[in-house]
C-alpha cells in the first residue's frame, strides 16, 4: 500500500539494510496502515440505529444520504487513529527544533487547570454572574500582560498572532482616521526579514507594504529606514528580537524616528519569549504588540486549533481597543460588549474600533498562559527567557564547528545557520533536513528567513536539558561531517529511509495536488 496510488510511490522500498519482509508490511510496532477508505466500505456502517418511527421530517428536504464515507467499527476505528498519531512527532517525544515557532514543553499542571470544572464546561453565552470566575482570569492574566510589556492596555480577543496584528494595525488605522490623517498615510514599513504575516496584514488594512533591507549583521539597516521615512508613512513593523535570532540594537532610534515622522510602531511580538522579564516592550517606544501565548507562555501550538494572540497597546492606541473587554467594579466583573458601552465606562476605549471577534478570546488558552505565569512567578518568567537565549548559544556555539551561522556573534533565541558548509558537496539543504528525520528529529526550520539563502534556523527553547542538547548537536555535527566527506551523497539523496513513507515528489504534490481518494482501477 501507499499513502497515494495515483502518484509517485512513497512506500519504504526494501533494501539490503532494510530487508525484513513480512507478509502483513508491519515491522514489529511500526505497523503499516492503509487510508480508511482502504479498509472500510461506503456501503456499510459503525453504527446500527433503528428506522425513525413515524417522526416528521424537521430536515425540509435537504437530508443527504449516501455521503460516500467509509464505514468502520468502533475498534477499526480507534486502531487507525491512534496507528497514524504514532507516525507523527511530538514534543513529547523529543525536542522540536523549529526555530521561529518556539515549540516548547506544555507543563501538564497547565493542561489540568484548563480542564478544571468552571473552566472546561464553561459555555462562552454564560451570563456575567455565573461567569465571575473567568472574568477575573481574563482580568488577572491582562494585569500580567501590561506588567510585562510596560504597556497601559491589551485587547484579549484576537485568535491568535496574525489576528493580534491585524488587532493593532486597525488600531493605528483608526488612530490616523481620528486624528484626520489616514488619506495621506497608506504606507507601512517592514525588513525584509519580517514574518509573511506582516505585510498581508498591513495590505489587508489598506496599506502598501515598503520593504525595508538587513544590514550585514542581519539587523534592520537604520540608514535605509529613515530614507524610506515621509508624511506618507502609517507606521513600521518589526519583530523584535528578529526572524533572525538577533536583537535590534537601533530598535530605540527606530522607534523615535517613526514616531518623529507622525507614525506608530507595530512590533510583532512572536519572540517575546527571549526578553520576557528582561525588557519592556513599552519602553523600547512600541504603540502596539501582540503576544503569542504558545510561543512565550506555554499554551498548545499548531494544527490550526485554538490559539490566541492578546495584543498589548500604548497610551495614544490604547482609546482605539477593541470590545469586548473586561472592568473590574468593586468585588465584581464586567464584560464591555459594545462601543457605545465603552465611551460611558469613564472613556476607556471610548473610541473603540469596535468587534475584532464574536466573544473574549480563547478561555483554555487564558488558564494555560496564567497557571504558566503564576507557577513560575516573574523571576521564573525571567529565568525561562534567559535559559531559552543561553540554549539556543550553546547550540550556535557546539554547531559552528561543522555548520556555518549565518552572522557573526552571539544570538538570542533561535540559533541561524546558511548552507555554505555544504557547498560542493553534493548535498542540498533539502537533503540535510531529510537525514534528520532517519536520526529521529524533525527538522528545524528551512529556508527561512529567506534574507539567508539555505536557512536552517533552530529554536531549542528552556526546556531543553543539555543531555537533550548534546545529542541532538552531536546528530547534527555527524550529519555535516558525512555530507562533506562527499562519499555518501546518494545517501543523502534518498533520506528518509528509515521513516513510514519516503520523500515526496513535492513539486508534483504543490502542482498537481490531489485532493480526492478514488478506488484503484
Amino acid at each position: 500500500m501507499s499513502m497515494n496510488n495515483q502518484g509517485r510511490p512513497t512506500t519504504p522500498e526494501e533494501t539490503a539494510a532494510t530487508a525484513s519482509s513480512t507478509f502483513t508490511g508491519n515491522k514489529a510496532l511500526q505497523i503499516e496502515e492503509a487510508l480508511s477508505f482502504e479498509i472500510g466500505d461506503v456501503e456499510r456502517t459503525g453504527v446500527d440505529l433503528p428506522e425513525p418511527n413515524g417522526a416528521p421530517d424537521r430536515l425540509g428536504g435537504l437530508n443527504r444520504n449516501g455521503i460516500g464515507l467509509p464505514g468502520l467499527t468502533e475498534p477499526e476505528t480507534m486502531r487507525h487513529f491512534v496507528r497514524l498519531s504514532q507516525k507523527n512527532y511530538a514534543i513529547d517525544m523529543g525536542p522540536f527544533p523549529l526555530g521561529s515557532c518556539t515549540m516548547k514543553h506544555n507543563p501538564r499542571l497547565n493542561e489540568k487547570v484548563a480542564r478544571m470544572p468552571g473552566f472546561g464546561d464553561l459555555h462562552p453565552l454564560a451570563p456575567e454572574s455565573a461567569a465571575q470566575g473567568a472574568l477575573e482570569v481574563i482580568d488577572r492574566l491582562a494585569y500580567w500582560l501590561t506588567e510585562l510589556t510596560g504597556m497601559p492596555a491589551v485587547a484579549m480577543s484576537p485568535k491568535a498572532g496574525a489576528h493580534g496584528e491585524l488587532c493593532g494595525m486597525v488600531a493605528i488605522k483608526s488612530a490616523l482616521e481620528a486624528r484626520g490623517d489616514v488619506d495621506k498615510r497608506t504606507r507601512v514599513l517592514a525588513p525584509e526579514s519580517a514574518h509573511g504575516t506582516n505585510p498581508a496584514t498591513a495590505v489587508q488594512c489598506g496599506f502598501k507594504v515598503d520593504s525595508i533591507p538587513a544590514d550585514d549583521t542581519g539587523r534592520v539597516d537604520l540608514a535605509a529606514m529613515k530614507e524610506k521615512l515621509g508624511d506618507d508613512v502609517a507606521g513600521i513593523m518589526v519583530t523584535n528580537p528578529n526572524t533572525c535570532g538577533l536583537f535590534e540594537r537601533d530598535i530605540r532610534e527606530i522607534a523615535d524616528a517613526v514616531h518623529e515622522a507622525g507614525g506608530y510602531f507595530y512590533c510583532d511580538g512572536a519572540n517575546f519569549n527571549a526578553i520576557a522579564g528582561k525588557v519592556k516592550p513599552g519602553d523600547l517606544g512600541v504603540d502596539a504588540m501582540h503576544i503569542n501565548l504558545h510561543k512565550t507562555f506555554s499554551t498548545p501550538h499548531g494544527g490550526g486549533g485554538p490559539g490566541a494572540g492578546p495584543t498589548v497597546l500604548s497610551e495614544a492606541l490604547a482609546p482605539f481597543a477593541p470590545v469586548p473587554f473586561v472592568v473590574r467594579e468593586g468585588d465584581k466583573y464586567k464584560l464591555i460588549e459594545t462601543r457605545r458601552a465603552a465611551k460611558a465606562e469613564d472613556g476607556e476605549a471610548a473610541q473603540s474600533f469596535g468587534r475584532l471577534t464574536a466573544f473574549h478570546g480563547q478561555m483554555g488558552m487564558f488558564t494555560r498562559a496564567l497557571s504558566y505565569m503564576m507557577s513560575h512567578g516573574v523571576d521564573g518568567v525571567k529565568q525561562a527567557a534567559e535559559d531559552a537565549v543561553l540554549n539556543a548559544n550553546y547550540v550556535l556555539t557546539r554547531l559552528k564547528a561543522e555548520m556555518s551561522p549565518a552572522f557573526d556573534g552571539y544570538c538570542m533565541h533561535e540559533a541561524l545557520f546558511d548552507d555554505s558548509f555544504l557547498k560542493d558537496t553534493g548535498v542540498e539543504t533539502i537533503d540535510f533536513a531529510k537525514a534528520m528525520i532517519d536520526e529521529g528529529y524533525h527538522p528545524m526550520t528551512m529556508y527561512f528567513p529567506l534574507v539567508v539563502h539555505g536557512a536552517m534556523l533552530i529554536e531549542p527553547t528552556e526546556s531543553e536539558s543539555k543531555r537533550e542538547l548534546d545529542l541532538f548537536c552531536d546528530a547534527l555535527l555527524s550529519l555535516a561531517k558525512r555530507a562533506k566527506s562527499g562519499d555518501e551523497v546518494d545517501a543523502f539523496k534518498a533520506a528518509p529511509v528509515y521513516a513510514p513513507r519516503r520523500r515526496l515528489d513535492e513539486t508534483a504534490a504543490a502542482r498537481k495536488p490531489v485532493l480526492r481518494w478514488t478506488p484503484a482501477s
